[in-house]
């Protein structure tokens, strides 16, 4: 039970409610009732104490004091905000089923494991596994639409059970197929793969889009041409790793535009290190960017690059890349990527002797960059707002038992700094309520917690625990102390931190008068 005080000039009206949250019954219409609505339009309208209407798999009406049709369920959305599910368009979510292993790791040693060393024992139900954590982890957060950056596909069983996983939970995916034990143009030519991807091609709807995914090394005989022109032929978008440091670079993107393979449907990643040419010519080309700024930051690829890539005017979307790393909510990209391009105009600045005085990227950028432009990066106008007649994948940020829940002053920057993963109170995928009053709908955690137990087994035990705990914990590099030339010049002749304190308590002893208490000059 609960009672709500309502306030009207001297007036004092108590009412109690029953505080229940029935999830909605699927097939009927829903209504989120009375939440600030961040409808993502081209204007990013805001509406306050609005309602948003869902009735099959579609956005109904939007606006306050909505009539709606009888039977109608409604979700109280007050104090709330009600947005765009959001969009990753870039995400290992093989990886998931080693959650955190790799956090202390650079992009050279993320490689050698997976590329070199240990990518090659997951097995398919390995895949299957971590794709289905991920794919939960998603929706929970609010992430209706994920690109399944998929290159751990060493055979087609590998491909069909990540597919199976991904159908198997409601959220709306896109398989990105690749394979990292081989090259793409030797995947692409093979005739079982080719196979797979007609099939799939051919069964793509709504729920589950289908992409290449491969990387350009720039190697002047452009290996990577034929993989292409698998692409074109099957009329399917490429998304590649572009601006990698030491990996992919400005060559690679010129050999794709000078053989007419950029596109407005390639999505490059990450593009940190690319120069002003390689920016004009994906603008020239309309592509468009995923930041993954937390990976940048952390593993190497470079500085994440949306302080560049906005003046150039190419279009930006968002992605967490792996949990082998990272969390894998956008709440955390779209904070990230806030800070480092703030950071950077900032530093630019000081370099010149300049102050910045207003800032250039605003939080209603980054929510658009997690909404609208996700749904750009794949060519589907029909996600990433939330209007009449666009598919209904809808998100409401409430935590009525959280302090942080209020006051709500700038909605997007609520979300953008304030708003976490377990503040997500609802989810809808295409009409369907696939998260409620801040927990899954008939999910068995429990078996996939199973699934993930028996991938962690099978790699520990293939790798042994030298290998394991070798993984886990890289050792650390020699580090230089630099001289201190503001300390005691007793200090400077001990070279160890406990030969320091010894020298230390020697200065106290001389310094305590009889009984042992300190003067207190020191």
């Amino acid at each position: 039970m609960r009672t709500m005080v309502r306030r009207r000039d001297d007036d004092v009206q108590e009412e109690t409610m029953t505080q229940s949250e029935p999830t909605p019954v699927a097939g009927r219409p829903v209504v989120l009732r009375g939440g600030t609505v961040l409808t993502m339009d081209g204007s990013c309208t805001v509406l306050d104490s609005a309602d948003v209407l869902v009735v099959d798999d579609r956005i109904a009406a939007v606006g306050p004091a909505l009539e709606v049709p009888e039977g109608t369920q409604e979700i109280d959305a007050r104090g709330g905000i009600v947005m765009p599910g959001m969009i990753d368009t870039h995400r290992h979510m093989w990886q998931t089923a080693m959650r955190g292993y790799g956090a202390d790791w650079t992009l050279t040693q993320y490689f050698v494991w997976y590329y070199l060393e240990h990518g090659k024992r997951f097995r398919p139900e390995d895949v299957a596994a971590g794709n289905r954590l991920s794919a939960l982890e998603a929706i929970e957060s609010g992430v209706t639409t994920t690109v399944d950056w998929s290159h751990g596909l060493q055979t087609v069983d590998h491909a069909e059970a990540a597919v199976a996983a991904l159908r198997s939970v409601p959220g709306r995916f896109v398989l990105a197929y690749g394979n990292i034990q081989a090259a793409p143009w030797e995947w692409t030519a093979d005739p079982a793969v080719r196979a797979f991807l007609e099939r799939h091609r051919d069964a793509a709807d709504d729920s589950l889009g289908l992409q290449l995914a491969f990387d350009v090394t720039g190697d002047p005989a452009f290996p990577e041409k034929a993989a292409f022109e698998v692409a074109r032929e099957l009329g399917l978008p490429v998304t590649t790793h572009a601006g990698v440091w030491g990996a992919t670079n400005d060559d690679g993107i010129r050999l794709m535009h000078e053989h007419g393979f950029m596109t407005p449907e390639t999505v490059y990643v990450h593009a940190a290190t690319l120069t002003p040419d390689s920016y004009h010519r994906i603008a020239a080309t309309g592509g468009s960017i995923s930041v993954s700024t937390e990976s940048e930051q952390s593993a190497g690829q470079g500085y994440p690059p949306t302080w560049q890539v906005r003046s150039h005017g190419i279009p930006v979307s968002l992605s967490m890349d792996t949990s082998v790393w990272w969390s894998g909510d956008l709440f955390s990209a779209m904070r990230t990527t806030l800070g480092a391009d703030r950071s950077r105009e900032h530093f630019e600045a000081h370099l010149a002797g300049d102050t910045v005085t207003h800032l250039q990227l605003r939080a209603q950028d980054v929510v658009q960059w997690a909404t609208r432009g996700g749904a750009l990066a794949l060519g589907r106008d029909d996600l990433g707002s939330l209007e009449p007649g666009k598919k209904a994948d809808v998100v409401l940020i409430k935590n009525d038992a959280s302090p942080v829940s209020f006051p709500l002053l700038n909605p997007f920057g609520h979300v953008a700094f304030q708003a976490q993963r377990g503040d997500v109170h609802t989810v809808l995928v295409d009409g369907r309520v696939v998260k409620h009053a801040h927990r899954l709908v008939d999910v068995d955690l429990a078996a996939v917690r199973e699934e993930i137990e028996a991938t962690v087994e099978h790699l520990r035990g293939a790798m042994g625990e030298a290998a394991w705990a070798g993984g886990m914990y890289p050792d650390l590099p020699d580090a230089e102390v630099l001289d201190n030339p503001y300390q005691y010049t007793d200090y400077r002749s001990h070279g160890t931190h406990a030969a320091r304190e010894q020298v230390f308590e020697e200065h106290l002893a001389t310094e305590r008068p009889a009984g042992g208490q300190s003067t207190g000059h020191h």
